[in-house]
């Protein structure tokens, strides 16, 4: 169980937010989202930092990040270090979470083609659409990667985050990993 007290942060905020706030939140979202595009169009823009990431898995853990794209890696590296930088303290389950939270995308490779066209695709929308192929693994990649972590034999909390990081309603600290992936 955490013992580290972080801000609460969930869908729930969002009610509070006025209108201006709620776009403010949302465009600088969709400015992650953009960026993240543009440096997922080929793998030679990644640089994960693989050795300082893997310090905060256990072995098996590691194993299913070093199977992941090199872009999805170095997402993960920048949506860790977001959160640490705003959460020095972050409990370590939620430190591997950060860093794994993409796993279930490494089910499939993506052709350059279908990261940008996936990418453009809203989650819920994506949710909507025939589980198949690049869709069906973003829409599923939550739950995906949480069942990958489980049979790896990660620790049971990160494949908890992990499935729920874009379902966070409720937990605070799958809602934090929400927020940090948004951003970045």
């Amino acid at each position: 169980m955490s013992t580290t007290v972080l801000p609460s942060y969930d869908h729930q905020t969002m009610l509070y937010l006025s209108p201006s706030e709620r776009l403010i939140r949302k465009v600088r979202g969709y400015t992650g989202k953009v960026r993240r595009l543009s440096r997922s169009m080929s793998t030679r823009a990644a640089h994960p930092e693989d050795i300082w990431a893997t310090e905060y898995l256990t072995p098996e853990e590691a194993r299913v990040y070093r199977a992941m794209d090199a872009r999805d890696r170095d997402h993960a590296c920048r949506v860790t270090r977001h959160l640490l930088r705003d959460h020095p303290s972050a409990e370590p389950e939620l430190i591997a979470a950060a860093l794994l939270h993409d796993c279930g995308k490494s089910l499939r490779p993506y052709y350059v083609v279908e990261r940008v066209l996936v990418g453009l695709i809203p989650n819920r929308l994506a949710r909507l659409l025939p589980p198949v192929g690049a869709i069906g693994i973003r829409a599923n990649h939550p739950e995906l990667g949480a069942q990958l972590l489980a049979r790896a034999g990660a620790r049971p909390r990160v494949a908890r985050l992990v499935a729920r990081h874009h379902h966070s309603v409720g937990d605070p600290e799958a809602a934090l990993l929400h927020h940090y992936d948004d951003l970045e």
